[in-house]
């Protein structure tokens, strides 16, 4: 199955996406939020966790780029992401979403690069956030395209004790509750579909982990104060399966700037590359 090419530089216009107090809680819920959190769980006060802006992405993603790229569902797995907000995320709403596609890479046996930007306005018109997406498939390198750059690689500074530690266990259950936010890929829920992948259980979404790891830096470097933050930028380093503990670590190294790492409970990097920005 060869992706189709001819996605390259075009842009798609996806259907709106409208959501109430009751996603964002759901969201909220799928990253292991509880009563500990309570602005993010319960209407009287409620906030959007910033990384919510990749709910609309998925649909985008999944409904309109992934039929239209001919892209194989059974070897698709997420490189990297990228969300840049502009304004808080209202609490309800109607966003409207562009997806372009920017190029796809050949790696030959380690499959296609596809790099996507994506804008996300408001009913006023108003660009919300922004999002950037690295996604491979698997199966679809060695069309004979150009291989891409390398990609700068981001470390913590060797040697320095981190800024902020914060661990999570997920539950077994996490992917099942995390799906209700829109992303349906079976990968995630359906053990047959994962073995098909080639996993041997189904694994947690990658957006659940860095939805956690950003809940992590609301609170940590945003004084939970969903609106401080600037960006937030993961490359998907390791699979994460339901039921493992997340440690999130940033290191500041400038104002408003910080390397984050997340590991699993073995020490393995599963968010790496990664970089946060506050507003000051």
């Amino acid at each position: 199955m060869a992706i189709n090419l001819d996605v390259i530089g075009k842009s798609l216009e996806t259907p709106a996406f409208s959501y109430d107090p009751d996603t964002l809680i759901l969201y909220a819920l799928g990253l292991g939020a509880g009563v500990g959190e309570l602005d993010f769980v319960y209407e009287k006060n409620l906030k959007a966790f910033p990384t919510f802006a990749v709910v609309p992405f998925l649909p985008a993603l999944l409904n309109a780029f992934v039929p239209k790229a001919n892209l194989n569902m059974y070897t698709v797995l997420h490189g990297e992401q990228k969300i840049i907000l502009h304004k808080p995320i209202a609490t309800s709403g109607t966003i409207n979403t562009s997806l372009k596609c920017d190029s796809i890479y050949d790696k030959g046996d380690s499959g296609a690069i596809v790099n996507l930007s994506l804008e996300s306005r408001d009913a006023s018109g108003d660009v919300v956030f922004e999002n950037r997406a690295v996604i491979i498939d698997r199966s679809g390198g060695n069309f004979g395209g150009d291989r891409g750059p390398k990609t700068e690689k981001i470390d913590p500074p060797e040697g320095k004790v981190p800024d902020f530690s914060v661990e999570q266990k997920t539950s077994v259950d996490q992917a099942a509750l995390y799906r209700l936010s829109g992303d349906k890929n079976p990968l995630h829920i359906d053990p047959a579909f994962a073995k098909k992948g080639g996993f041997d259980k189904p694994i947690l979404h990658g957006l659940c982990s860095f939805g956690i790891a950003g809940k992590a830096l609301v609170h940590e470097i945003c004084g939970s104060d969903p609106s401080k933050l600037k960006s937030f930028s993961v490359r998907f380093m390791n699979v994460v399966f339901p039921g493992d503990t997340l440690k999130t670590e940033g290191w500041k190294t400038d104002v408003g700037k910080y390397i984050i790492r997340t590991t699993n409970q073995d020490g393995k990097v599963v968010l790496g590359n990664a970089v946060a920005e506050t507003i000051n």
